[in-house]
């Protein structure tokens, strides 16, 4: 048989946002696609009414845009195999369930909710399957007859594949190698319900990929216990020769202590477990989201990456392209992988500084708009090329002690560079750099080095190097410090020369004058 080209899908539930779970799903079969010269699939899977959330579908597609992460067809993307959307392929299912009907391999069960409850009080631990299904009432214990007459009546009823028992089924996982379940455990899977008149996620899964020559389902772990009853279901419809191969990607969990990684998890330590902020329709409530967090796309994608999966190297910085080149299903791990934030902080600073200091002006420019002031996009640039190496303070969500790290978001840059846009009004004498660096004979000094600088006419920093450090060196005085405390009013800032050249001349020295004024 000829080698079909590959064909993958991610195929998420408009049941709200999209979890950073899903879109590492949909990484690795973008990356898998790409790498194998393969296709994406983008589908809606909506056959569950009761949970769906308005506006949750265009927030995926719009997700997955702003990560760069492209499909070649499906909802909103166009295709062959339309539609993309499972409510609208009511009747192509239809065909499906019929055929298993007709072949003996599903049937018809009209037991009620209460029945079913009477039944699991009834018998400890009880499933539906080959030991209890002869006590219910379905097709198998009631005559055609019967069965007519109560789909005639309007009885609702639901589809059960019809298992049978004592079989060893083999999943072949190309991250977990053979995996063998006995059908015995497993019971019979509602496949299809006559209330909404829609298939299951366990039907319509199967025809989907079908139909639509999905040739590999890359999924999360917690979908592992669903292959066996998957692969009997592409036996019983006869498909056994184009079943795609299954791979179970290991769960994303919690930072600290054990279990799957959860939205608490993230209101807890400060870190967004959504890709855009999400705004909940039904409570009003607002999560955060990594794009509004001031994350890069591209670092998110990089460190989602490597949340499971080992490109063989030590290297940790990779481009799409390269992601691409090295992804292989056989390197990612069984295990869980531990979600850790503070990595992804670092893979966003990472990003950032690779950026032209122009691409760091429009987030800087909201933020000073959003405090009053107004600048340039060029003067803005200049203030990021002396900043962004420096350091941020920050309270530790896990400790509540103050710590340090490198600037890693555009909003990092505010508290460290406010006094390059305002001159700094009052001075706290009780501050310990000011205490130390301000003393009786301070002012003395600075009033000179302002007649030094009065007297520069390039106000450049090399303009301004040539003529104080001559200066200093003359009078064996070190100003640096004081002006400093003039300047930005505390023990932080660039360079003084860049600073002071940012500032101007007049600027410059208006600084010191009020500094002079206030301390004495």
């Amino acid at each position: 048989m000829a080698e079909r080209k590959v064909r993958v899908r991610f195929a998420p539930s408009p049941t709200g946002p999209l979890h950073i779970g899903g879109v590492r799903t949909a990484l690795y079969n973008y990356l898998f696609a790409r790498q194998q010269g393969g296709e994406l699939i983008f589908r809606i899977e909506d056959t569950d009414s009761n949970r769906f959330v308005p506006g949750a579908e265009d927030y995926i597609i719009e997700s997955f845009k702003w990560l760069g992460i492209q499909f070649d067809e499906g909802v909103s993307f166009g295709g062959e195999h339309g539609p993309y959307r499972q409510s609208e392929r009511r009747e192509i299912y239809k065909v499906y369930v019929k055929q298993l009907l007709d072949n003996g391999k599903a049937y018809i069960a009209f037991d009620t909710p209460a029945e079913l409850d009477a039944k699991r009080a009834e018998i400890p631990n009880f499933q539906y399957d080959a030991q209890t299904r002869g006590m219910m009432r379905n097709s198998l214990t009631l005559s055609q007859e019967e069965v007519d007459s109560l789909i005639a009546a309007g009885e609702q009823y639901v589809v059960r594949f019809k298992i049978e028992p004592g079989r060893d089924v083999h999943v072949d996982d190309l991250i977990r190698g053979d995996v063998s379940i006995n059908s015995s455990i497993l019971d019979d899977k509602v496949l299809y319900k006559s209330a909404d008149e829609l298939p299951t996620y366990h039907l319509a899964n199967i025809v989907d990929d079908h139909l639509m020559e999905v040739t590999h389902v890359i999924r999360g772990e917690e979908w592992l216990p669903s292959a066996p009853l998957h692969v009997l279901l592409y036996e019983a419809f006869g498909w056994a020769d184009t079943m795609p191969r299954f791979a179970h990607l290991p769960l994303l969990l919690k930072p600290v202590g054990n279990g799957k990684l959860s939205k608490r998890d993230g209101d807890k330590l400060g870190f967004p477990v959504f890709p855009l902020e999400w705004h909940d329709p039904k409570s009003g409530e607002v999560s955060s989201g990594y794009r509004e967090k001031g994350y890069l796309p591209q670092a998110v994608v990089n460190f989602l990456a490597l949340l499971g999966w080992n490109p063989g190297n030590d290297q940790e910085i990779m481009s799409m392209e390269e992601m691409i080149k090295l992804f292989d299903l056989s390197k990612c791990s069984k295990a869980g992988a531990k979600f850790d934030y503070v990595k992804g902080i670092w893979f966003n600073h990472q990003y950032l500084l690779q950026q032209d200091e122009m691409a760091w002006t429009p987030a800087f420019d909201k933020i000073l708009k959003e405090n009053g002031i107004t600048s340039t996009p060029e003067k803005e640039a200049q203030v990021v090329a002396m900043m962004k190496q420096k350091v941020v303070e920050y309270i530790d969500p896990q400790s509540k002690q103050v710590k340090k790290r490198n600037i890693s978001f555009v909003s990092d840059l505010w508290p460290l560079t406010k006094f390059f846009f305002v001159a700094p009004e009052t001075f706290d004498k009780e501050d310990k750099f000011i205490r130390k660096n301000w003393k009786e004979d301070t002012a003395a000094d600075m009033k000179e080095l302002m007649e030094v600088l009065n007297g520069v006419e390039d106000f450049s920093v090399e303009g301004q190097k040539a003529v104080v450090d001559a200066w200093a060196e003359q009078t064996g005085k070190k100003p640096w410090n004081a002006w400093r405390v003039a300047l930005v009013g505390a023990g932080q800032g660039p360079d003084m020369y860049e600073l002071a050249a940012f500032l101007g001349k007049e600027e410059t020295l208006n600084r010191m004058k009020t500094a002079i004024e206030a301390l004495g």
